[in-house]
Order: structure tokens, then sequence, then C-alpha cells
């Protein structure tokens, strides 16, 4: 075990170079299965995704101002170029939160369109921003329905400031693309904290052998769930080796967050802050398997075993959200006479399910492991949240980013 001290305040800067991730520690052979080429989403043949990222300002809350962290990420099954729909199907562990668009695909089976994940409160921009772009591109259906998710950054985040606009959301359409994916405090998971460390956006992917198909599947996570007490990595239990580290009010104005942890580790008087698990978790599964609809479902609801293999609850006030769909069975969708489809039987999906909630632990890892500490001043005033937990090969995870003096 090691600890490696250092104290990171972000502000608006180019953001730094991807951190190693869990393929690279060593985590995913903990974990099992096999990654892909870019152990990401985009494995998936034709899949591209594209983040906005808001970050500005620092100091005490102005509604309206800031400071911001926050963001909006897209998901495009087939690209941005493709006006062809996917199979679809999506999965609620827990329904304290909002994914627009699923009651037309738990209806059809089709889902239309690119997902969007951003901050509880932007949800309607991002969905009227969609719209937008859906409309005017040549070849898309003139109307929509889209898929556009949230979870809560309101701790670090002015969500009240409603910073994401129109334009953010066309730059994360329109720049999205295959290949490496970045992870951590960017796009929609630029202000979320998960199992009290700073999360945000992970992803990972596994590849089945050729004798299962040789199909893949990605994941896409936008985590901001979790006690920090449950938070397990491949079975070790992280969350109780790490008992500090916790989120604190970086100010040394006592008024500020009455009844929250402190830099130093005390509280101020007044009611304490809980430490219960919450928050929500939105993933995004996508695969290249000839799954039809009713497989699909099949197919998200074992995310929640991913999530749950990594601490997660589904607590009351979390928002526990999937939404999977796959490439196979291109132009079935348009109103062309008798469709004709491929299909893995129901027998052959054991592997797919592995995958799913191997690729749905390690894409949660992989978030925790990108993101770094954050200050903020959304609703809590001048809180900040460490960076995540790592990994020494196969050793016991222990943290390399700790917090030093009150901002």
């Amino acid at each position: 075990m090691f600890r490696h001290a250092i104290c990171l305040l972000l502000i608006v800067a180019p953001l730094p170079a991807q951190k190693p991730r869990a393929r690279e520690l060593g985590i995913s052979a903990l974990i099992g299965g096999t990654p892909g080429t870019l152990d990401a989403i985009t494995d998936v043949a034709g899949v591209e995704v594209g983040h906005t990222t808001l970050i500005s300002g620092m100091g005490r809350l102005v509604v309206g101002k800031g400071p911001v962290r926050t963001g909006v990420t897209v998901i495009h099954p087939r690209g941005k170029r493709s006006n062809d729909p996917v199979f679809g199907a999506w999965f609620t562990l827990n329904g304290n939160g909002e994914m627009t668009g699923t009651t037309w695909l738990q209806e059809s089976g089709i889902l239309e369109g690119p997902v969007a994940i951003t901050n509880t409160h932007s949800v309607g921009i991002v969905r009227d921003a969609i719209l937008q772009w859906q409309v005017s591109r040549p070849g898309l259906q003139p109307w929509g329905l889209p898929v556009v998710a949230e979870t809560y950054d309101g701790s670090l985040n002015d969500i009240n400031g409603f910073h994401v606009k129109p334009q953010h959301v066309l730059a994360a359409l329109d720049s999205a693309t295959s290949g490496p994916v970045r992870e951590g405090a960017v796009g929609g998971g630029t202000g979320m904290v998960c199992h009290q460390f700073k999360g945000g956006i992970g992803t990972s992917s596994r590849r089945l052998e050729a004798r299962a198909g040789g199909y893949t599947v990605g994941v896409l996570v936008q985590c901001n769930y979790g006690a920090r007490g449950d938070l397990r990595v491949a079975g070790v239990p992280v969350g109780q080796e790490i008992p500090d580290l916790l989120p604190f009010v970086a100010s040394a104005d006592t008024m500020s967050r009455r009844g929250a942890r402190r830099c130093d580790g005390t509280r101020t008087s007044g009611s304490p802050a809980s430490d219960i698990e919450q928050g929500s978790i939105i993933v995004v599964v996508a695969t290249d398997a000839p799954l039809l609809p009713h497989q699909l479902k099949r197919l998200v609801t074992r995310v929640a075993l991913g999530v749950g293999r990594t601490g997660g609850y589904g607590g009351n006030s979390s928002g526990d959200i999937f939404v999977t769909f796959s490439t196979a069975n291109p132009r079935t969708a348009g109103d062309t006479g008798v469709a004709r489809v491929e299909m893995l039987p129901n027998a052959r999906m054991n592997p797919l399910f592995y995958a799913t909630v191997q690729a749905t632990e390690e894409a949660i890892v992989n978030a925790l492991l990108a993101a770094e500490t954050m200050t903020g001043s959304g609703r809590f005033s001048g809180v900040r949240v460490a960076a995540g937990p790592a990994h020494n090969g196969a050793q016991k995870v222990r943290a390399i980013a700790r917090c030093g003096e009150c901002g």
C-alpha cells in the first residue's frame, strides 16, 4: 500500500493527459474478461463520443455566474453522419432521476439518434438542442424524442445558473469521434462525485472469445453515486481502507455549509452531513451482437450487477438508469417492407451478460482513476472532492490524491 500527497485546484485550463487506467494498472485481469483494443465504448464499430466541458470561476457561489463545473456528453450509436436507427432498450434500477425518450424506446424497441448525458437541470436544454441539430441535418427524420439522461452536480457546480447552452450541446454532437474516450471530470461528468471521491465519465469494453461469437460490449458511465464505505474494486473493500479523503468544505469561513466536514476533519455546529448512499449513475451499453429489443432488455438489466459489484445499492435518492443498443441489423428500422434480421439465440447470451457486468465495473473504476481533485462552490460553498483510488499492480488499493490546506 502507498499514499502520494497532492493537492490540485482545477480551474479553466487545458485538460490534463490521461492518467493510467484500470487496464494499465492490472485491474482488468482482476475484474475478468478481455478488454477491447481501446477498452472503451468506441470499440464497438461506428460508436462516437463527444464532450463539452465547462469549468470556470472559483470562490463563493453567485447563481448565474458560477463557479461552473458541468458539461454534456453525447454518444452516437452509428456515428454522427448516420441516420440509421438501432435496436435498443432501457432499464431503471432506481428511478430518482431522468432519462427522456424512454417511453417510445420501450414501445418501439428502436433508438433514434444520439444519447446525451448532462446535469439534472440541463436535461431540457440538451434535449431541445439535439432536436435543433437533428431536424437541420439532411436525411434525418424531421421530429424526434431524444434520449437525454442526468445526474446531479450541484455540490460542485452552480447548477441553478443553467450554464449548459445549445451551442455546447451542438459542439459535443459535431465533435464526437471514434477512438479513445476522455474520462473523469469531462463532459456531463465534470461536476460529479462517486463514492465520495471525484467521479465523472468512465468507459470500458469486453471482447468475447471467437467461440462465443467474437462480439464486443462497450460501456460508458456517468457515475455520481455511492457511500465511501461501500466502494469495492475487484472485490477489495477499498472504501473501508480509505475512511479519510472525504469531501469537505475548503473554506475557513465556519458559517459556510454549517454541519459539514471541514478540511481538518472537524464539523461545525449544525446538522451533520449525511454519508449514506445517495446520488445517481447513468450507464450506456453498446454491442455489435445481433440482439433484438427484448434481448437488449435482458442485457441492460445486468448493468445493475456491475454497479452492485462496485458498491452501489440503488438507494432511495439515487437515479440508476441504463440504456443499451445494438449496431447489428443495419437498415431494418425503415418502412421498406418485411425486415429480415439476425438474432443470437438466448442460450448464447451468457458471455454477453458477463461482459456487460465486467465492463460496467471497470468503467466505474476508470472514472475514479481519471478524475482529478476538484473544488467548486455549487450548492455548498467551497466543497473540495478528492481524486480517487489507485492500485499498485495487484496490491491492495490505496489513495493517490490527498488535499492539504483549506482554500
